[in-house]
């Protein structure tokens, strides 16, 4: 036969019942220590320490000494005043008067005259003329009126140039250049002609050629009349 247990004997059956009471003894526990009063430990009588003995220093008094200021010298007495009596006289300065009476005559020093250098003109170069001079038939603003009189002259050169010359020369064959150089006067003028070739007969040529040029309106810089100055270079193909 098998022993059967009493369940009343059975501890399982009281374990939620062991748990709360040890965590009410936990509990209990831990209020108890809280709750525990405890008190400083006292220790015998060591006698008062004095702390301000070492704080306390002697600061000396000073006393300020103030800089003394040098005094100013006195003033300088004042000069001797004269006393002037009443029945003494006193000179009077008298101040003459500048105007003059119509009736009276004025005494002018004599004006002389001087001439007036006329002021010279220096010639401006083509490239920096402010306003170039302008050729016969040429109109258009200034760039279009530098470019018409570089074209104008040109074609007159052409026009007028002796072509079979350089070949009647007996010049090598080649290239060769020439060098041409003229002034437009304040009135418009071609003077100072100037030409450099590689044979005289050239060079009297070219300078035959510039003569012929037109009269041209003058040139101006800021407003007035100036002389300018035109060069320019041919190029000669010799067989």
């Amino acid at each position: 036969m098998e022993t059967k247990k009493n369940p009343k004997s059975n501890l399982e059956n009281y374990s939620k019942l062991f748990v709360q009471l040890g965590l009410v003894l936990a509990l209990f526990v831990t209020y108890v220590v809280i709750e525990k009063k405890t008190f400083d430990r006292q220790f015998g009588d060591l006698g008062i320490a004095v702390m301000n003995a070492d704080l306390e220093e002697e600061i000396p008094i000073t006393e300020r000494i103030e800089p003394e200021i040098p005094k100013a010298p006195p003033p300088p007495a004042p000069e001797k005043i004269e006393v002037v009596e009443d029945e003494k006289e006193v000179e009077e300065t008298i101040i003459e008067t500048t105007e003059t009476d119509e009736t009276e005559a004025v005494e002018v020093e004599e004006i002389e005259e001087v001439e007036e250098e006329e002021e010279v003109v220096e010639d401006v170069p083509f490239t920096i003329i402010e306003q170039a001079p302008i050729f016969p038939g040429c109109r258009g603003d200034k760039e279009e009126l530098k470019k018409c009189f570089s074209k104008k002259v040109q074609k007159h050169y052409s026009r007028k140039f002796n072509s079979d010359l350089p070949n009647e020369l007996g010049l090598s064959p080649g290239k060769k250049r020439l060098y041409m150089q003229f002034l437009i006067d304040v009135d418009g003028n071609i003077t100072e002609i100037k030409a450099r070739a590689p044979h005289p007969r050239l060079q009297k040529e070219v300078i035959r050629v510039l003569k012929l040029l037109p009269k041209m309106k003058p040139g101006q810089q800021r407003g007035r009349k100036v002389p300018v100055r035109y060069s320019f270079r041919v190029r000669l193909d010799v067989e």
